[in-house]
């Protein structure tokens, strides 16, 4: 049996081969986020003199003022919680105590589950 003659690709098929360009590499993706915000006139010329001052960007100032913004807040945060929680030592524990305290909930629990446990047997 002859062998049959390789079909050649028509000129329009191979036309477009040639014309194809190499694929270029996957784009890198950005790895910080874009926000946009919006500042009344007076604080975003501020903002841009700050940045112009300092010969840095705008997105440089706005991480540097989170950044300070998180140095304030976090230990007013915790100086609320320190007086809070002095409110709510009415016995005046230390932290010596904790350790007695831990084995005192601690029997009280196993003790109603063992009650619970009789409880059960019995009904």
């Amino acid at each position: 049996m002859p062998s049959m003659p390789a079909k050649s690709a028509s000129p329009a098929k191979a036309a477009r081969k040639k014309s194809r360009k190499p694929s270029a590499p996957p784009a890198k993706r950005r790895i910080s986020r874009v926000f946009t915000i919006s500042l009344p006139p007076e604080l975003a010329a501020r903002a841009e003199a700050i940045a112009k001052q300092d010969s840095r960007t705008l997105s440089e100032v706005f991480r540097e003022a989170l950044r300070a913004y998180e140095q304030v807040r976090i230990p007013s945060w915790l100086e609320k919680a320190r007086a809070y929680g002095a409110t709510r030592n009415a016995h005046g524990y230390t932290e010596e105590d904790l350790p007695r305290l831990i084995r005192e909930v601690r029997a009280e629990i196993r003790a109603e589950q063992q009650q619970q446990k009789k409880s059960r047997r019995a009904g």
